[in-house]
């Protein structure tokens, strides 16, 4: 009985030859101001998708992050509200800037509660960042609403949702600019890679300065920067992964349908991450169990279901955090949510068969365990 991952990159003869094609070129990167041609044909696709003027690829969502960041001036002394329900990299490009990260707790679908945003706004803050967390998009509505009124910036950190929609629109295009990974296990991967979308011309600008030494030409750096530039051999797979997205959504959101009709409806057992205003794009289908959590998830592993806990220790939490003195911070439904919610693969290599294998698993464990 084969192993099935809680998440794994599906590549084909199409990546492949993507690739072939690159090195053959012997241009395996390109530091113009404007990127290489598949830099270029994958930034079309992301802006295509999400509807913006503008998408930028970097080499990483954290470099995403971070380069809007720097972009927007945010510098020591600033604050910049964030979840704590999330990767640490959300936080830690806060500090990265030298600001200060405000967490706030989440709602019962465990994305940022736009209450807690409103209790934690000061004049120092500086921007927002919510995150479309598993791939379920935040509250846009309120919590734009929320930093509209001290006109501070919001910034999605769009890692896990792409491809998601919010009242009919596209996440990462319903802020000042969106925050996209393609890490390996993410929708659409290139290994490791980002992108950012955005409508505002200035800041695209700066963004393709801050990705490149702050340069347009070699060795005239107008603005700070790093080495943030997607790599052309990573462009070429994300841009072939950006064609087939649309059946990799299918795939995720079969599976996902075909789970809550078999076990989410248990005693005991929650989905909490729906809504008739927003779609799904399920990077990760996660449940809320009332007790013993870590009991049925040894069982789903032991029955070879790659079952996982994300965010186990919430970042406030971490030891990094901790030591700065943030881990004392109460946040109620966020420590609730790391300490019962169980995650099951649903991604586009989890066949028919796989999925009938998790959900009797789930089952097993559920009836031995709730």
């Amino acid at each position: 009985m084969s192993f099935i991952p809680i998440n794994r990159p599906i590549l084909g003869e199409e990546e492949k030859a993507a690739v072939a094609d690159v090195l053959a070129s012997g241009g395996l990167t390109n530091a113009s101001y404007e990127g290489g041609k598949y830099v270029r044909a994958f930034e079309g696709k992301v802006s295509s998708l999400v509807g913006t003027k503008h998408a930028v690829a970097v080499n990483s969502g954290t470099a995403a992050l971070h380069s809007v960041l720097m972009a927007l001036g945010v510098k020591p002394g600033d604050e910049v509200v964030v979840p704590s329900f999330t990767f640490v990299a959300t936080s830690n490009v806060v500090l990265a800037s030298g600001a200060k990260p405000v967490f706030v707790d989440t709602k019962g679908d465990y994305n940022m509660d736009p209450k807690e945003l409103k209790k934690a706004m000061t004049k120092k803050t500086r921007a927002v960042i919510p995150v479309h967390v598993f791939g379920y998009p935040a509250d846009m509505d309120e919590i734009r609403e929320v930093a509209g009124a001290r006109s501070v910036p919001v910034i999605e950190d769009a890692a896990e949702s792409m491809g998601a929609t919010y009242k009919g629109t596209q996440t990462g295009k319903l802020s000042l600019a969106g925050c996209f990974s393609m890490y390996a296990s993410k929708v659409v991967t290139s290994g490791e890679g980002g992108a950012i979308s955005t409508d505002d011309d200035d800041l695209a600008d700066k963004l393709r300065l801050v990705r490149n030494h702050g340069m347009v030409r070699h060795n005239d750096s107008r603005h700070l920067g790093f080495n943030y530039r997607l790599p052309e051999m990573g462009a070429a797979l994300a841009s072939v992964q950006m064609d087939r997205l649309g059946g990799f959504l299918e795939a995720r959101v079969r599976n996902a349908r075909y789970l809550t009709e078999r076990v989410a409806s248990l005693d005991g057992v929650s989905f909490t991450q729906h809504s008739a205003d927003r779609t799904h794009v399920y990077y990760l289908y996660t449940l809320y169990l009332k007790k013993n959590r870590d009991r049925i998830l040894k069982a789903l592993n032991d029955a070879k279901v790659g079952a996982a806990v994300y965010f186990r220790i919430p970042a406030h939490k971490t030891e990094l955090y901790s030591r700065l003195g943030y881990g004392k911070k109460v946040l109620k439904n966020t420590e609730a949510a790391s300490k019962h919610v169980l995650s099951l693969p649903v991604h586009p290599g989890v066949s028919e068969a796989d999925a009938e294998r998790i959900a009797e698993e789930f089952l097993r464990a559920a009836h031995e365990h709730l």
